[in-house]
């Protein structure tokens, strides 16, 4: 028993700095609620935590701490669960048909293949928080905001944050080689050309990239 208490009362401060990060990526998420939620999820791993399946106590608890606490905020969600899977199965297939089509099927198209998606879509964007305080992000459509709900925001928030300081950090030549293949769509062996590189040598400097962004990124919640 004191050992159980001993490792949650260690565990604590982890649960407040990660609703410290959600309450900062959500409108009106309380960070309160959000460390009561964690709370129960970081009662939950200690006491579930299996040492014997490789995985450290402090990662295995992170992840039940995170759940609960986007489970809460989907809890906080005004909009129901059925209209949020409508809305996740359109853009799905929206995105697959696109992948078919070579374009973006229109509204109608959308509309016509999901029964009561422009029911959905009204309700969903009745009930979206809009916020005054500060201007709308650039690389969120209105579209895609009223799709998503509290959680799926936070998560997709937190990675672009995650994204962007990772790739701060990187060394200026791979730097210019992620920028340059993911944002601006050249091919490694374009962007090897560019760089005056060998195509062996952009592949080299592609995937070291690649590994100290994941490592970054791995230290930016693990902390």
């Amino acid at each position: 028993m004191r050992d159980r208490e001993a490792q949650i009362r260690s565990l604590f401060p982890m649960v407040r700095t990660i609703a410290r990060r959600l309450a900062s990526l959500v409108p009106g998420a309380d960070a309160g609620d959000l460390v009561g939620d964690g709370s129960v999820g970081l009662i939950r791993a200690v006491d579930s935590f299996d040492p014997q399946r490789g995985v450290p106590l402090r990662a295995y608890a992170r992840r039940i701490v995170l759940g609960a606490m986007l489970n809460g905020l989907r809890r906080m969600d005004p909009v129901s669960e059925r209209v949020r899977r409508t809305m996740r199965y359109a853009e799905a297939l929206r995105m697959e048909r696109a992948q078919a089509l070579g374009r973006l099927p229109s509204q109608h198209e959308l509309e016509e293949a999901v029964p009561g998606l422009a029911r959905a879509r009204t309700h969903a964007y009745r009930y979206a928080p809009l916020s005054l305080d500060g201007p709308f992000p650039a690389d969120e459509s209105c579209e895609s905001a009223r799709s998503l709900d509290p959680a799926e925001v936070a998560i997709g928030r937190a990675r672009r944050r995650e994204i962007a300081r990772a790739l701060s950090l990187l060394p200026k030549r791979e730097r210019q080689l992620v920028y340059l293949h993911y944002w601006n769509g050249i091919s490694l062996r374009a962007v090897s050309k560019r760089m005056m590189v060998s195509p062996q040598r952009a592949s080299q400097l592609h995937l070291a990239a690649l590994a100290r962004m994941r490592k970054e990124m791995r230290h930016e919640w693990c902390s």
